[in-house]
């Protein structure tokens, strides 16, 4: 059985670095290229489309943060507080209700995958995990579906910062996540080559490979050839300074707040503005088997809202917002019951996800749970749902059938209908 979470043959990323380290990567140089991102930064972001998708490992409770249940017996001991959209959210998060105009909660949310991979490939592609087939996540359809956008573009179209995503599946390696540190640090790129031998290098290793290609007439060794050009392109682009998220002041990164994730999504809305079509940023560490709400009060929450709320808040700024979708979820929520060790366990029945920005309606709660947050009580949402939705918002075709491998086709988001309260 194929792994869901194995890159696909040729393109790992150790691979893909491999081809920086065995080229030396003139970097200094690179970053030091005429104009900064910034001097085009208008053209870059006019008419297109982004995500950005918050990933939140583990499963987060949402019981918790999204959907409380005061004085039940399920409910914990957190109160709701007023947002500025029509729904209460968790008193611990209260930088975010200040943008739930913004944002939309989906709280029913029923979904099949209790399972930690079974449920983050299963979000992550809108479909379950299947041994024949590996399918394309969410990144990798945005990205394919959006370059069209910025032809411009050198640096990669899906990005992963802090942590590893679902990978590309019959699309190609062309569309692998690109992963960085929250810092935006590409390890093996800081190497010392003046520029007329890396153009050497890089000339003689292409001719190789399009050699290669040419006589296998190979797909793998065809789509090998676009990584190493994407590779020359990112090495050499003056496009690099979008992941300098150093240079941001320091109030700024103080907003964001200075761990990973809070620096991560500042990273994230500086590669919107160099025109990136996807962006993932991961904060794991939601398996709340034990102690779900001290853990939530002390560190979980208050670095969530701190980040999520000064990212929407730039971006609706910045003129940003309207043009890219913010998705927030986890593989699954946990259960209404509280266990022997306080904590929550796995649960995919009645659960909630955020979303907002792009074309989708904010200051919204969709869907209606049990008084006891058991059960859904009114229509449920699939993974499957929720990708038509923001594919919708973006202004993505829910037409668009790909062809797997195997000569299968694929709807886009696995024939998912849009969440009709959210998008117009």
């Amino acid at each position: 059985m194929i792994s869901p979470w194995k890159t696909p043959s040729g393109m790992s990323r150790r691979h893909f670095m491999n081809h920086l380290a065995g080229s030396s990567a003139a970097a200094s140089a690179a970053l030091t290229m005429g104009g900064a991102i910034a001097a085009n930064a208008e053209e870059m972001r006019r008419n297109r489309k982004s995500a950005i998708m918050l990933w939140m490992g583990g499963g987060p409770p949402t019981i918790d943060m999204w959907d409380l249940k005061p004085g039940a017996p399920t409910g914990g001991p957190f109160q709701p507080i007023s947002t500025t959209g029509d729904m209460q959210i968790c008193e611990h998060l209260p930088m975010v209700a200040k943008q739930m105009h913004n944002l939309s909660i989906v709280r029913s949310m029923s979904t099949r995958e209790a399972d930690h991979n079974r449920g983050r490939y299963y979000m992550h592609t809108g479909f379950v995990p299947n041994p024949n087939i590996e399918h394309p996540s969410y990144g990798a359809v945005v990205a394919h579906e959006l370059m069209s956008q910025r032809p411009e573009l050198e640096i990669p179209p899906f990005v992963t910062i802090g942590g590893a995503s679902a990978g590309p599946g019959f699309l190609g390696m062309a569309w692998s996540p690109f992963a960085v540190t929250s810092s935006g640090r590409i390890r093996n790129l800081d190497m010392k080559l003046d520029g007329m031998r890396l153009r050497q290098r890089m000339a003689a290793l292409q001719e190789i490979e399009s050699g290669f290609a040419n006589r296998t007439r190979d797909l793998p060794a065809g789509e090998h050839g676009k990584v190493l050009k994407k590779t020359f392109d990112l090495m050499t682009s003056s496009q690099m300074e979008a992941f300098r998220v150093e240079k941001e002041d320091e109030k700024t990164k103080e907003r964001y707040g200075t761990n990973g994730f809070g620096q991560g999504c500042l990273l994230a809305r500086r590669l919107v503005e160099g025109g990136v079509p996807f962006i993932e940023v991961d904060l794991g560490g939601w398996d709340l088997h034990n102690n779900v709400h001290q853990t939530l009060a002390d560190t979980k929450l208050p670095q969530l809202d701190k980040a999520m709320s000064a990212l929407v808040e730039d971006l609706e700024q910045r003129g940003l917002l309207q043009d890219t979708a913010i998705i927030w979820m986890g593989e699954f929520g946990r259960t209404p019951r509280i266990n022997q060790n306080a904590g929550r366990d796995h649960w995919a029945r009645s659960w909630s996800c955020v979303v907002g920005g792009a074309g989708i309606q904010g200051g919204l709660a969709v869907g209606e749970t049990s008084s006891d947050g058991t059960a859904v009580e009114s229509e449920p949402f699939s993974s499957e749902d929720l990708m038509a939705t923001v594919c919708k918002g973006l202004g993505i075709s829910l037409d668009t059938t790909f062809m797997s491998k195997n000569r299968r086709p694929m709807k886009i988001a696995n024939g998912g209908k849009v969440i009709s309260e959210l998008v117009a």
